[in-house]
């Protein structure tokens, strides 16, 4: 699925505004193996993660193919290994069963970046119950969440795609969740092809673009605290991740499995 030697591609490239001048790669993935994805590039989150998400996360669901990652949901029927009892508090631990996996890939203490052009070309599912997202966290974990800053440069949950930005500012939660509705972007005929997610970040803000179109904006200077500090003044680490039902991707109960997200190539500019 590589489009890097398609002139249409070299011309986007350039309209853009990724022209050599400007920036420079400095890290990628382009998927080109058969197998497990790079060991050097991606970690992996295990279990159950976050949301009431219904998937157990595993290695085993990603997998690179034909020039993609491919990270596979799939419905299954395994004990829950974590299980205690169902009237246990934590919701890991009270369910019996393991009724979906998937897979969490992250790029965390094996390649982290501060500040420049943040890129994917990809594929979702967007039928209900797909929860795929494509998001950094601040690298300096210390700081829990959301202190330490949170960037959606793509999610998708119950027929919108969203573009959101998190982060704690002097003890309260601040989000802003730019939302678009699949249907309003060409329905079924827009989720069969492939698109391109940006996060363009410096030291004055951050933009978040779908297909070039700007979704959402932030003027780093909102998110300043009182101490002068700033999580969007610090490196992040990237994740891929494709969810399942929980609290805001819908019930998957009548969705045909698996359900895949498809990603062509990750890419990270920076300016020279």
């Amino acid at each position: 699925m590589k489009t890097a030697l398609c002139l249409p591609w070299l011309l986007l490239l350039l309209a853009t505004g990724c022209a050599t001048h400007r920036y420079h790669l400095v890290w990628h993935d382009e998927f080109n193996r058969n197998g497990p994805p790079d060991p050097a590039n991606w970690n992996y989150e295990h279990g159950f993660a976050r949301n009431r998400e219904l998937q157990w996360y595993q290695p085993q669901n990603a997998y690179c193919t034909n020039g993609l990652l491919v990270i596979e949901a799939r419905r299954v029927h395994l004990p829950n290994p974590e299980f205690v009892s169902t009237n246990h508090p934590n919701w890991r631990r009270n369910r019996p069963w393991i009724e979906y996996t998937s897979a969490s890939l992250t790029s965390r203490r094996l390649h982290e970046f501060q500040y420049g052009k943040i890129e994917m070309r990809a594929r979702i599912d967007t039928r209900l119950g797909s929860w795929p997202a494509f998001w950094t966290l601040g690298a300096t974990r210390g700081e829990d969440w959301p202190a330490c800053g949170e960037v959606d440069i793509m999610e998708f949950y119950t027929g919108t795609v969203l573009a959101n930005i998190g982060y704690g500012l002097n003890g309260e939660i601040e989000w802003d969740a730019r939302k678009q509705p699949v249907a309003k972007l060409g329905g079924a005929d827009w989720s069969a092809k492939f698109h391109i997610w940006t996060m363009e970040w410096d030291d004055q803000k951050i933009d978040l673009r779908l297909d070039g179109q700007i979704m959402n904006h932030l003027d780093l200077a909102a998110a300043d605290h009182a101490d002068g500090g700033n999580p969007f003044h610090r490196p992040v680490y990237l994740i891929l991740n494709q969810a399942i039902g929980g609290k805001s991707g819908g019930d998957p109960s009548q969705a045909d499995f698996p359900i895949r997200f498809e990603v062509d190539w990750v890419r990270v500019y920076q300016r020279k």
